[in-house]
């Protein structure tokens, strides 16, 4: 913990927002000037647009994952939480993993706690719903799928074998359509090692409330991507959603019921609920009210920014939409942080604050190997692109956006190899439980009833 008297830069959150912040005060910041402290729970940012792609195989999980003391090491990095923010006094309560909470004072401060999977009461989805949030969900996806196979590929059940190849994915967004694409091409790819499995006997099904999937890319490409994805197999039912799915035993509202092991949500997200106990002022789907210039109304000492704010799209009012907020994409992000970091470094030091305005430049989405869909906005007129050309341009936006060097280098290492070595289809399960062979091995053996009489038996006097 530091101890000098230089002002305090506390930055919530080290995701996009708050370690790309980070960097750019830290670049901008004379030295001694303050002190910036970044508060996690996690020692890494992960770059969600590359999850699914982890989740298939194609990019190393690691790859995918930046760890926040090496890309900021003039910076404190504190692995905690953030549960209050007393801003009368300017003191925030972190919580650290381990240890109690304690108090630590701050004169300007960032909050970056992005979003988490926005879900609802419905019953059996706490119990049985993997999210894809997180690298570890996209690890633990790969292997449960995979180990779905193995299951598959040995039972003589036939009940069972049916649970265990159906697939149900929640949300037809850019994180549904995506992961259940990639998901696809990986358990097609693995069947071709099980001689008891085939991509016929698999049923994987995708289903959205609203009326279309890939809002994102407009129309003519979400119709193309939804086509594409019915060509491959999947069933794709939308104005619907998912009543319940207790013990794995789903029942969507058109009247639907299968049974599966394996049902992924991805039904949008929300900012995080923590944001309740700050006592910033708040827009009406829980985010920070913030100013064009990223500065929370009201206040001249904090900002926010990504998914967990509700930033004003300047150039969408322009335009004539009165009410246009900026969609929380990475895209958006990248650019807000940088904003949000020259601001920051501009109230450091007295300077007048600039406006966050940008002009959305397209999305990318990919379905698979070789298979996307891209729409790319220059000036006014959009470019719409599918399927393998488009995949290129997703994988090379993201490819050069996901942060630092080092990863750009090892994620594009890792597309390299797979142009020329088969994909891995090896289920590492047992990471999940990485001590249950140990301590089976290590724990005292039962004795046997037989023994036990033994042992209790009185023993013969001798003589």
């Amino acid at each position: 913990m530091s101890t000098t008297e230089r002002p305090r830069i506390l930055v919530v959150g080290g995701g996009y927002v708050g370690l790309y912040a980070a960097r750019r005060i830290l670049k901008k910041m004379r030295y001694g000037e303050a002190t910036v402290t970044v508060v996690d729970p996690r020692s890494y940012m992960t770059y969600q647009p590359f999850l699914p792609e982890a989740a298939a195989g194609s990019i190393s999980p690691r790859h995918v994952v930046v760890p926040l003391r090496r890309v900021l090491p003039k910076a404190e990095v504190l692995t905690g939480r953030v549960t209050t923010i007393d801003q009368d006094r300017k003191v925030a309560t972190i919580t650290p993993l381990v240890g109690d909470a304690y108090e630590l004072p701050f004169d300007y401060l960032v909050v970056a706690l992005g979003a988490v999977s926005r879900t609802f009461p419905i019953p059996g989805l706490a119990e049985q719903g993997i999210g894809m949030k997180g690298v570890e969900e996209a690890i633990g996806l790969r292997n449960h799928v995979l180990e779905q196979l193995d299951k598959a590929d040995s039972t003589k059940d036939e009940e069972a074998r049916r649970r265990a190849l159906t697939f149900v994915f929640v949300g037809g967004g850019f994180a549904g359509a995506e992961t259940i694409g990639e998901v696809e091409d990986l358990a097609r790819d693995a069947a071709k090692y099980y001689p008891n499995v085939s991509r016929d006997d698999m049923r994987f099904v995708l289903v959205d409330a609203a009326d279309k999937i890939l809002p994102e890319v407009g129309p003519q490409l979400g119709k193309w991507g939804l086509e594409h994805l019915q060509k491959r197999g999947i069933e794709v039912y939308l104005e619907t959603s998912m009543d319940s799915c207790v013990d794995g035993h789903v029942v969507l509202k058109n009247g639907l019921e299968v049974d599966s092991n394996t049902i992924v949500w991805t039904a949008g997200v929300k900012p995080n609920p923590v944001l309740s106990r700050y006592g910033l002022p708040l827009g009406p789907r829980g985010h920070v009210d913030v100013d064009p210039t990223l500065q929370v109304k009201g206040t001249d000492y904090i900002w926010a920014a990504g998914d967990n704010a509700q930033v004003p799209d300047l150039v969408g009012r322009a335009a004539g939409n009165e009410n246009a907020w900026c969609p929380p994409n990475a895209q958006h992000a990248l650019r807000q942080s940088k904003v949000l970091g020259d601001n920051v470094i501009s109230a450091l030091r007295g300077f007048p604050q600039a406006d966050y305005k940008h002009a959305n430049k397209g999305a990318v989405a990919g379905l698979g190997l070789h298979k996307g869909v891209a729409m790319i906005v220059m000036g006014k007129m959009k470019i719409k692109l599918k399927g393998r050309l488009a995949w290129y341009m997703h994988r090379g936006y993201h490819g050069m956006a996901v942060p630092t060097w080092n990863r750009k280098i090892r994620v594009f290492a890792d597309w390299t190899l797979g142009m020329f070595l088969k994909r891995e289809v090896v289920s590492l399960g047992a990471m999940e439980n990485p001590r249950e062979e140990f301590y089976e091995a290590a724990r005292p053996a039962p004795v046997a009833p037989a023994a036990e009489k033994a042992k209790d038996k009185p023993k013969a006097k001798a003589g």
